[in-house]
């Protein structure tokens, strides 16, 4: 039986954000609205798994979960990180003999927002189309082994976004504590290959590449 995990995600919306407030504003106040939030990652303080199968059982995403993007892109001769995240997560995922065997996470696309509207109006209409596409998805081709005393995990599935779907492997960390899972890690991405081609404004040329990333905090599910 194939195993599924869906993993939303926000591909895509970098680029949109760039042609959108690039195009309006000019070089100089969009070079002052780039934000940059820093990578997920677990802390030393999160230490590795306890016996991966005392997790079996159901899992549900719950608050405090994000996923978003990044973005490397060249402003003025200099670098620089653009991000944008989204809350709205949710969903759940099982685990199984200590590995991860099923899960549904979903983001809702529209509400991956950076801190100028003009970039997420662009993102939302002209490159994600999220009246057709309201989501971004990972789903797990095969299950995922989890170590005691690591919290090293590898995702391999398919990612899918405004329905162009692609093979992808994800380095994740997966950490437990006090009765909560996180699951952070990012999945790195060619825009070309979803049918997204970086801009070149002249004053602002986007990388080829960029990545996905997400951190989940899931709790047991209830009954």
């Amino acid at each position: 039986m194939q195993r599924r995990t869906k993993v939303l995600t926000g591909v895509g919306v970098g680029v949109a954000v760039l042609v959108g407030v690039g195009a309006v504003v000019g070089p100089q106040l969009y070079a002052g609205t780039v934000r940059a939030e820093a990578a997920p990652t677990l802390d030393a303080a999160d230490g590795g798994l306890p016996d991966p199968a005392s997790l079996d059982g159901a899992w549900t995403v719950g608050t405090g979960s994000w996923a978003g993007y990044r973005l490397e892109e060249v402003l003025g001769g200099e670098d620089v990180t653009v991000t944008g995240r989204t809350e709205e997560v949710g969903g759940g995922l099982t685990v199984d003999g200590g590995a991860l065997t099923e899960a549904t996470v979903e983001v809702d696309v529209a509400s991956i927002a950076t801190d100028q509207q003009r970039r997420d109006d662009f993102f939302r209409g002209t490159a994600m189309q999220v009246d057709t596409f309201p989501t971004a998805t990972f789903t797990l081709t095969e299950p995922a082994e989890l170590t005691a005393g690591s919290t090293a995990a590898r995702l391999v599935g398919e990612l899918t976004v405004r329905d162009v779907t692609r093979e992808v492997t994800v380095d994740a960390q997966v950490a437990a504590e006090d009765g909560t899972v996180r699951v952070v890690g990012a999945v790195p991405v060619t825009f070309q290959d979803y049918g997204i081609t970086p801009p070149d404004l002249g004053f602002v040329k986007v990388e080829d590449t960029g990545s996905v990333e997400f951190d989940l905090a899931l709790t047991p599910a209830a009954g």
